[in-house]
């Protein structure tokens, strides 16, 4: 079995990261690559950075699909562009997120969720709305710390995410704790030593559901929306466009 993560930022310290993460909890006989685009924002902390990703995002998996690749995980929380890569790969893709989100519910009653920046709240609220876990997630929480402050400084992104989970289990009486960021995949084990809080990280969760997925034999539906896309015959403008550039 292959996994595939692609961390949609360019930022290369983080996909070694996130790839530790993985193949700390990968079964020995599964194969675990990852990488990351060169041409997208350094980190994800937006809208318009979630769109700048995407593009070479999907040509990763378009490169996947090639090469015979099982499953992918892209490893951002904000799962961009997660739709449109289920339509172009055969196998399971797993946004994480989605995929912590589920293991929240299943695992605890309550959670919240803690995350880098005050403006990824809203983006993260959509998303446990979307996944069908609002009423579960007690709130969205942010250290204020950027996603490269996370990557450059893990001790102080530990100990700012170390008393909001103490304030989450006080004031939001929350059963568990989802880590909003992938770069914060290695902190997971000592956070729940140090809190007595479950915490659950979106890359670890991935995994463990990409390789559920892949050994149950289950892929992704090409039945309507999650068919491949439509092969479109160039308009007659554009044919003559291109045989004017030609």
């Amino acid at each position: 079995m292959h996994i595939h993560l692609i961390n949609p930022n360019s930022t290369a310290s983080m996909t070694a990261q996130v790839l530790e993460s993985a193949m700390r909890v990968a079964n020995p006989t599964t194969r675990v690559t990852a990488v990351n685009p060169l041409d997208t924002p350094v980190s994800i902390e937006g809208g318009t950075d979630e769109a700048m990703a995407v593009p070479s995002m999907l040509s990763e998996i378009v490169k996947g699909e090639a090469q015979g690749v099982d499953a992918y995980v892209i490893a951002c929380f904000d799962d961009p562009g997660l739709h449109a890569a289920r339509e172009i790969a055969r196998g399971p893709v797993v946004g994480i997120c989605q995929a912590a989100v589920q293991v929240a519910m299943t695992i605890s009653r309550r959670f919240t969720v803690i995350t880098t920046l005050p403006r990824s709240i809203p983006i993260i609220e959509d998303l446990v709305s979307a996944y069908g876990a609002d009423r579960h997630c007690r709130n969205v929480r942010a250290i204020d710390l950027p996603v490269l402050g996370v990557d450059s400084d893990p001790a102080e992104a530990e100990r700012l995410l170390t008393i909001q989970i103490h304030k989450a289990k006080l004031e939001d009486r929350a059963e568990a704790i989802v880590l909003g960021c992938a770069g914060m995949s290695a902190l997971c084990e000592r956070l729940s030593i140090a809190t007595g809080l479950t915490v659950i990280d979106g890359v670890t969760a991935a995994v463990k559901l990409a390789e559920a997925l892949v050994g149950a034999g289950y892929a992704t539906s090409k039945v309507n929306a999650y068919d491949f896309p439509r092969i479109k015959t160039p308009s007659p403008a554009k044919i003559v466009e291109q045989a004017l550039i030609r």
